[in-house]
């Protein structure tokens, strides 16, 4: 049975959940006070990384690996469809400042202006960010939330991004103005790539993707004495979080508390191999054939 975390992930959420909102106050009243289009944006993506942390909260809360009645398979997939609203919110972002760092091109805008204070305090949100990004991944692996690896995927493109704005504006406060509007697309970009990352990873299990190949299921099966073949191999999940197997087992058995041993013992050396697993095994007797390990 797979290890039920959830408090952990709440916990991480609601403390990154903080300070994610004290990085984009402190972005948005500075990018005002400055006029920085590069700076609003990353106060708007910063604006994403709270809605993601209250969309993990809301995820987490229904993501129970236990089974129930309703959910004979548990409730993991609440935690990839989180996921996939993060990359959701990752999409509009870059949207947004795509089209501010247009409108800035055609319309003209007023000149930034930067303080040495001002900048002081964006190394104070690029800490924050690098504290949140390092303590969500650190955590997300420890107990295997996808939620969390998400996340701090999201937060460390923030990371970089908040590097790439302040290295623009120490470019303004020496008299390049023009740096501040050429940073906003390469933002846009890492805010894109960030989102695909997340999307990519997390599509698979909400499809019911292979999670192991049959091949290597075939050889675990014949590795156990009184197997003769076995075939219509499937899996789906993910190996580490969860994987559900099945297949059909050949077994050379002259009754059924023998069959019933040989199965355990399959199910014993992919539980091993696999862990957490959940196996069903359909027992056929040796005359049987069937060449087809999988679909």
């Amino acid at each position: 049975m797979t290890q039920d975390n959830r408090a952990t992930v709440r916990k991480v959420l609601i403390i990154t959940l903080l300070l994610n909102i004290f990085v984009m106050v402190l972005k948005a009243v500075v990018g005002n006070l400055t006029g920085s289009l590069s700076l609003i944006a990353d106060a708007l993506h910063s604006v994403t990384d709270s809605a993601n942390n209250i969309l993990g909260l809301i995820a987490s809360r229904f993501s129970s690996p236990r089974p129930d009645r309703e959910h004979p398979y548990g409730h993991l997939k609440f935690e990839a469809v989180g996921a996939l609203g993060i990359s959701a919110f990752l999409g509009i972002a870059c949207f947004e400042i795509l089209q501010g760092a247009i409108e800035r091109i055609i319309n003209g805008g007023k000149p930034v202006k930067i303080s040495p204070p001002e900048l002081w305090l964006l190394l104070v949100v690029l800490g924050v960010n690098i504290f949140v990004a390092f303590y969500e991944r650190a955590v997300g692996q420890r107990v295997k939330s996808p939620i969390l690896i998400a996340d701090a995927k999201h937060t460390m493109s923030d990371i970089w991004v908040t590097i790439s704005v302040i290295a623009g504006l120490i470019g303004v406060w020496l008299g390049f103005q023009w740096l501040d509007l050429i940073l906003a697309f390469p933002v846009a970009l890492l805010v894109f790539w960030s989102g695909w990352t997340v999307l990519k990873e997390n599509l698979p299990w909400l499809v019911d993707q292979m999670a192991i190949a049959p091949e290597v299921i075939h050889g675990i099966a014949l590795s156990v004495p009184g197997v003769v073949n076995c075939h219509d191999i499937a899996s789906r999940g993910v190996v580490g979080r969860q994987v559900f197997i099945e297949m059909h087992l050949i077994v050379d058995a002259p009754d059924v508390e023998t069959a019933h041993h040989i199965t355990e013992e399959v199910e014993k050396r992919l539980e091993e191999r696999f862990s957490p697993v959940r196996i069903l095994i359909h027992v056929e007797p040796p005359a049987y054939q069937s060449n087809h390990v999988s679909f």
